[in-house]
């Protein structure tokens, strides 16, 4: 069984592309509704959710973990994952590699929450590839709510987008990596923004389709039925209808748990 968490439903993308790679994987998520976004939040504070999900998720019975949040990765995974025995992936690593195999004038950019790109570490990661790689980052903490209230189609969404990408496209970028895994939601409003000429990079399906290239985590995984159990920390009355934005499908079952206050 595969554990996968977020600060709230972003990473049910992450999700969404693994089973429609693997559908027969078993899957439990925890989405930490009642404290999203991570991304205004210390770095310090970061780690100790990231902390209880994990353990949360080793308790429902995971074998591996997916850090399916952007910002967990870029600022407190390299100090939790040393502490557990279970592998642990993030979105981060698998999302460089393709963006820089994907570039051809070596300018890309990223965006993602504030937390993720005072980071650097996709700049770090990306120059660690290839030091000829130019990056141009940008927090576009708006998005986040965005995606999770559902306003993808809305025309106010494309202009804060526009907004947030302009210095972007400014600097001829030819590759856009989306840093957050709400993102992909957003993804039909941020190509109409920068246009047919940028290749947007999805952070959630980039780590599907580079899990799928691991035999080692196909083993831990192999066995399953398909089985997908969705925890939040808050059930708000539409959080069904915007599980099923995220899933693309009406079909499953939820739970709210509860998980210890900061420490």
């Amino acid at each position: 069984m595969i554990g996968v968490f977020d600060s709230g439903l972003g990473g049910l993308t992450v999700v969404r592309e693994i089973r429609a790679l693997l559908p027969k994987v078993d899957i439990v998520y925890l989405g930490d509704t009642a404290r999203v976004p991570y991304g205004n939040k210390s770095d310090k504070l970061i780690e100790h959710y990231a902390r209880e999900s994990i353990q949360f998720l080793l308790e429902q019975g995971a074998k591996m973990i997916i850090v399916a949040c952007n910002t967990v990765s870029a600022v407190a995974l390299e100090r939790v994952k040393k502490d557990y025995k279970v592998p642990i992936l993030d979105v981060i690593e698998p999302t460089v590699r393709t963006a820089a195999g994907i570039t051809r004038n070596k300018k890309i950019g990223a965006i993602g929450t504030l937390a993720t790109i005072q980071s650097g570490r996709y700049s770090a990661l990306l120059k660690a590839i290839d030091p000829k790689i130019r990056v141009y980052e940008k927090a576009t903490p708006l998005l986040v709510p965005l995606a999770e209230e559902g306003f993808d189609q809305r025309p106010e969404t494309v202009k804060i987008i526009r907004y947030y990408l302009r210095d972007l496209k400014n600097q001829r970028i030819d590759t856009l990596i989306l840093g957050c895994t709400h993102y992909p939601l957003l993804t039909k409003a941020i190509g109409q923004a920068v246009g047919t000429r940028i290749k947007i990079i999805s952070s959630a399906k980039s780590l599907a389709d580079d899990f799928i290239t691991n035999e080692t985590n196909l083993k831990i995984v192999a066995k399953g039925k398909g089985a997908l159990k969705l925890n939040f920390t808050d059930v708000p009355p539409d959080l069904g209808a915007r599980i099923s934005k995220f899933l693309g499908s009406a079909d499953f079952d939820l739970k709210q748990v509860g998980l210890t206050e900061e420490s």
